[in-house]
């Protein structure tokens, strides 16, 4: 079984910054890649931002320049360094974590942690 702890999540003011961690742990085998999603009330949930096992990174364009995404492999974790906050960016952060056991690969879910931006 596979378990992701996400922390760091809060309030903050527009302008200011949060890092969001999602730590993974269980029968991990090999990770592959790792991203961040995120889904405001009303709306579908949505990529933030990916990192892929060798470090490759892909950001959503209304987070580009803002947010940065990193994992350290060795403690299994991925991070979203969240700078220049917008309300817009308001929302519930998710993880998500692909793992590959052989030839076949499966989808991880973190539980969410709350982000608010406010004016």
């Amino acid at each position: 079984q596979v378990r992701l702890v996400e922390s760091g999540g809060g309030l903050v003011q527009a302008g200011g910054s949060l890092r969001v961690s999602c730590a993974a742990s269980g029968t991990l085998f090999s990770i592959n890649a790792m991203g961040w999603y995120r889904q405001a009330p009303g709306k579908q949930r949505e990529l933030v931002a990916g990192i892929t096992s060798g470090g490759s990174t892909n950001y959503a364009d209304s987070v580009q320049g803002r947010f940065t995404i990193s994992r350290d492999n060795a403690k299994n974790t991925v991070y979203l360094q969240m700078n220049s906050l917008k309300p817009e960016d308001t929302a519930d952060y998710y993880c998500r974590v692909v793992i590959k056991y052989g030839s076949l690969e499966y989808d991880y879910w973190g539980q969410g942690t709350q982000v608010t931006v406010s004016s």
